[in-house]
């Protein structure tokens, strides 16, 4: 049964949020009278991500504040400050540089991985890329490959790009430069899900597109790679900063230009050392892709509100009953 599928069933009130096993009064949680803030991105699919660990929190019994949105370099720097506590979307290497720029291991912790194998490139629809034999981005640098995605006359390809102050923006901006694309191709910026959300309208009316997403996230649900789009390859690996040097060829011999990435929960590191229960929490949790796509799907499907997103975290926690209160017990465990 898919994950979509098991929140669609009535919680039994046995389930609830009541750990099993467990017979720690509220009193004894290592938690208590601690006050936790967590960060996210205005991505409001990393929604589902940063609850769960929110609710495990909550379990151990610390004071969980509603989440505050702050894009990811000033995320990184404020939770190495102390004045936040910790993000659940941090994409390692994608935020290399954020993440040494805010002080690295000294100020921030960062332990275990959330969700691996997230994915991340460029891709065109399918039909322009058959017709066109169209496999490499390196391709783009002959305007009249380009032209066929120019959706706003200027004859350039427009590019459904990241979002400022993003680590896919930095990326991006470098390969349009190391692949000689800037006289042939524009990065189109603003508001993500605007920005793909006018480009599968343009999808469904039989035009080409262009555009740059990741996995996990409800776009690739939308428009499937291999049936409805296709990834560009590129031409050699070339990333900026940290990443520099880093080889992007994955085990397939396919080169997407992105090296694949773990998440991660960043932490501040003084605050961790204090609270070795919520530091071991961080370590084990551990989230698919896949169960994370599938709720990203929900949420654009129209299920989206807080109280949508709040039912498919208590959806999965009971789904996953056993392996939440694993979590639990080993974050228990570091605190004794």
């Amino acid at each position: 049964m898919t994950f979509a599928c098991k929140t669609l069933r009535p919680l039994l009130a046995a389930t609830g949020l009541a750990l099993l096993g467990l017979t720690a009064q509220a009193a004894d949680l290592p938690g208590k009278g601690i006050t936790v803030q967590p960060l996210k991105s205005s991505i409001a699919e990393e929604t589902f991500q940063t609850l769960l660990v929110m609710k495990a929190l909550q379990k151990l019994g610390y004071e969980v504040q509603p989440i505050k949105e702050v894009e990811y370099p000033t995320a990184h720097i404020a939770i190495a400050n102390g004045d936040a506590t910790f993000m659940a979307d941090h994409w390692n290497p994608l935020h290399a540089d954020y993440y040494k720029n805010a002080g690295g291991d000294a100020k921030l912790y960062r332990k275990g991985i959330f969700s691996a194998n997230a994915a991340q490139g460029y891709l065109i629809d399918k039909k322009t890329a058959d017709q066109y034999k169209i496999t490499n981005i390196a391709q783009f640098k002959d305007p009249k490959i380009a032209a066929l995605f120019d959706s706003n006359g200027d004859g350039k390809a427009d590019l459904t790009g990241c979002n400022p102050g993003w680590g896919c923006e930095a990326v991006i901006e470098h390969q349009l430069d190391a692949y000689q694309l800037r006289g042939t191709v524009t990065h189109n910026q603003g508001s993500y899900s605007a920005l793909i959300a006018d480009t599968i309208t343009r999808y469904r009316a039989g035009k080409p597109v262009f555009y740059y997403t990741w996995t996990p996230y409800w776009v690739s649900n939308e428009l499937k790679p291999g049936k409805d789009v296709v990834w560009l390859e590129v031409p050699f690996s070339s990333l900026p900063g940290e990443q520099k040097g880093m080889d992007t060829k994955l085990p397939n011999d396919k080169n997407y230009g992105f090296v694949v990435n773990n998440q991660q929960i960043v932490a501040n590191k003084a605050w961790a050392e204090k609270n070795p229960a919520a530091a071991r929490l961080f370590e084990v949790m551990q989230l698919s892709v896949a169960d994370i796509n599938a709720q990203n799907h929900l949420m654009s499907q129209g299920q989206n509100k807080n109280a949508d997103i709040e039912r498919h975290a208590n959806g999965w926690i009971a789904a996953h009953r056993k392996t939440f209160d694993g979590w639990i017990e080993q974050a228990l465990a570091a605190a004794r």
